[in-house]
């Protein structure tokens, strides 16, 4: 259903992959525009739409960058990061959970220790895009540490831990949805694949999805309770009278 629109996304992608598109997101736009239009699709109107790195508030910082926020009617819909991994994994795997697992670690103790998003919790999502090649597949990478590891990691490639990262992502509730693509561009012959069913495109626009149908239910409520009491109070008004 939704090929023709990943198809587009990654020809953003693999277009601005220089390293200042990259530096400046630019490469994401695709997907980004592929969630807005899900977004927008699913009753969102495009002004609570906010990209450009919009930020929200932490607990343990002040305030964190987001790539995408909705906010309706003071209510945030949802936070979406998109993040990539252009080469170089080895250097910057660490740097890429801790930001990850940070970012949504934050954002969930601002809302638990100072509600700093109303009554709804937030709903966070993470979209990762991977360029395979040989550094990222290959197997058995070092797990040595100076106590035992997790059984699970051992014999994993790059590839595995990503996967293996966002599937305890969503399953800890981390994040609310998630979505996990890999992608390869070799004679000019480009491919994609999406190695974890949980974090399909399908599985994350379906959660999205689930996600504004709840707020636009809960703002529903909230708007009728505000009619009855507004007449309410009119009502008793007039009795002085």
């Amino acid at each position: 259903m939704h090929a023709e629109q990943i198809d587009k996304a990654l020809d953003v992608f693999w277009t601005n992959r220089d390293t200042k598109s990259v530096q400046a997101n630019l490469h994401m736009k695709g997907f980004e525009d592929l969630v807005r239009q899900e977004l927008i699709k699913a009753g969102i109107p495009p002004k609570c739409i906010f990209a450009g790195k919009p930020y929200l508030p932490g607990y343990y910082r002040a305030r964190k960058q987001w790539d995408l926020v909705v906010i309706c009617e003071d209510v945030l819909v949802a936070a979406i990061e998109f993040k990539s991994q252009l080469g170089s994994v080895a250097k910057n795997i660490n740097n890429r959970f801790e930001e990850a697992l940070g970012t949504a670690t934050d954002t969930r103790a601002a809302q638990e220790y100072n509600t700093a998003f109303g009554p709804l919790a937030p709903w966070l999502g993470y979209v990762f895009i991977l360029q395979e090649d040989d550094e990222t597949t290959q197997k058995n990478r070092e797990t040595h540490a100076k106590f035992d590891v997790d059984s699970d990691f051992p014999g994993m490639s790059y590839e595995d831990r990503y996967r293996e990262m966002i599937r305890r992502f969503l399953l800890k509730e981390v994040y609310d949805a998630g979505w996990f693509l890999t992608t390869t561009y070799i004679d000019s012959i480009r491919t994609h694949k999406e190695p974890l069913s949980m974090a399909s495109y399908a599985a994350f626009a379906a959660a999205l999805v689930g996600r504004v149908e709840t707020v636009q239910a809960f703002l529903a409520d909230r708007r009728a309770k505000a009619a009855k009491h507004d007449a309410t109070a009119v009502g008793r008004t007039a009795e002085l009278f």
